[in-house]
């Protein structure tokens, strides 16, 4: 283990994030709120102890292996969550303690969009830009942002992407070079936010608000700067914008480079994991609107069509923006949402989840062991697009599922243990662990009530759903640090 290679480069990041403080700077001057003072106060923390984190390694120029990859990267998004909280925490506005800046911050960097704030149309413009520019930059993982940066700085990526990215495709790359690849991704990311701002912009909002929506519907965050989330808005024309970035920021980036430099759409339903979540979203909504439809809460029939097929897809993407309260829906219809995050977007995308192609590979796994019953010697390998999967990455596949739901449940019993009901407890972990945000029961709305260990059982949920559980894991096993 390199330890000083880490500390050099953690020092590095948290130079490099310190920048972030300075948009709202800008912000704040331009509304006159008058909390930029939080921000420069932020900013000079962050260089401070970058400095004093990397000016001991500076000499250190070792390359990263993979472990330590995974080191810095979960180190990065713990320190970043506390320090991403420090101009919250400072700020006059929203006068909020520790617990609950950490929580708020840890939310906008892991997309989830979970909130303890309340009264979100009084809050100043900077403190609102703020938490949208959190989700944008978690949306596409400031690490691969760094990535791209750190090599100019003498400091190699590759293990980095490895960590940030884990999946069943992880080592797939756009170019030759990971640098290469990482400035491609976010060459997309930024000119895919630019047309959602641009679309939102066209469909009536304001420039502040096209912007901070666009940041956190590419990031499948769903933070807003209205507690009505976009429901503020009441415009057929935002939500059907919405919805078509929320299935944009869901799919697979790599395929939406592969597209955009084809120029040729077939791309997506070419690809399998693409297709299926497609069909997925289509049968979706139209279950949805069935079941309102049956249930005859809404006279409206066009009012029923735009919600249904809206909170559809938002929650299914585990975007969690919200235009009607949802959770007051016929009893089954909300717990079916909540299930239909689990699966989120696709590998690659900005969305939380287990993943589609996860879930395509389990369902052709378990249909292969179903046929094996009546055909115990055929050898009948797993298929995706047409071709062989590895067993290796089957029993990933499985292996991933199984620890998920173990850490599922533990989460879930700890919360319960602090006084939730099941309900809630349920809901709480299965939109924090997924990124979602909006739950059941006493989170439907937000998470303000819960208690402080409550909240911090709920960091951890979000955090381990970012890295997508065994990034994070791996550090408390015996055989990482065994030399």
């Amino acid at each position: 283990m390199s330890f000083r290679a880490i500390q050099r480069i953690l020092g590095l990041l948290l130079m490099v994030f310190s920048l972030t403080m300075l948009p709202p700077v800008g912000v704040s001057l331009y509304y006159g709120d008058g909390t930029y003072a939080a921000f420069l106060a932020a900013f000079a923390w962050l260089v401070a102890v970058g400095a004093a984190v990397w000016w001991p390694a500076r000499r250190d120029r070792r390359d990263l292996r993979l472990r330590d990859g995974f080191v810095v990267v979960t180190l990065f998004w713990t320190v970043l969550g506390t320090a991403g909280a420090l101009p919250l925490y400072i700020s006059p506005q929203p006068a909020i303690g520790l617990t609950d800046a950490v929580f708020e911050a840890v939310s906008g960097l892991t997309t989830t969009g979970a909130t303890i704030l309340v009264g979100l149309d009084a809050l100043p413009r900077s403190i609102l830009y703020y938490r949208q520019q959190l989700q944008w930059l978690g949306g596409m993982g400031i690490v691969i942002l760094a990535v791209a940066l750190l090599p100019m700085l003498g400091v190699g990526g590759m293990s980095l992407y490895r960590a940030e990215m884990p999946g069943p495709v992880k080592d797939t790359k756009l170019a030759p070079r990971i640098t290469q690849s990482a400035r491609m991704l976010w060459v997309v990311y930024v000119t895919i936010t630019a047309a959602c701002a641009a679309g939102y912009a066209l469909a009536g909002m304001s420039p502040f608000d096209a912007i901070g929506h666009a940041f956190a519907t590419v990031a499948i965050g769903g933070f807003s700067h209205y507690d009505a989330s976009l429901g503020q808005f009441d415009s057929r024309t935002v939500e059907l914008v919405a919805v078509f970035f929320m299935l944009v920021g869901a799919m697979n980036f790599g395929l939406h480079f592969v597209a955009w430099r084809s120029g040729r759409l077939g791309a997506y339903w070419r690809d399998p994991e693409c297709a299926a979540f497609l069909r997925l979203m289509l049968g979706l909504s139209m279950v949805t609107l069935v079941y309102l439809l049956v249930a005859g809460d809404y006279e409206d029939t066009l009012q029923l069509a735009a919600d249904g097929v809206f909170q559809a897809v938002s929650i299914a993407t585990t975007t969690g923006f919200t235009t009607s309260h949802y959770h007051h829906w016929p009893a089954g219809l909300p717990v079916l949402l909540l299930f239909a995050s689990f699966i989120g977007g696709c590998a690659g995308s900005t969305a939380g989840g287990l993943k589609v192609v996860r879930c395509l590979l389990l369902v052709k796994q378990g249909r292969r062991e179903i046929i094996r019953l009546v055909h115990p010697t055929a050898e009948i390998p797993v298929q995706l697009g047409g071709r062989a999967v590895p067993l290796r990455v089957v029993d990933a596949v499985w292996g991933f599922f199984a620890v998920y739901v173990g850490v599922f449940i533990v989460l879930m019993l700890a919360l319960m243990a602090t006084g939730l009901d099941q309900v809630t407890a349920f809901s709480a972990i299965g939109a924090t662990l997924n990124n979602l945000g909006p739950g059941l029961g006493e989170v439907a709305s937000n998470y303000a009530s819960l208690s402080v260990p409550a909240k911090w059982i709920c960091v951890l949920a979000m955090l381990l759903g970012r890295l997508e559980i065994f990034t994070l894991l791996i550090l408390f096993t015996i055989t990482f640090w065994r030399k």
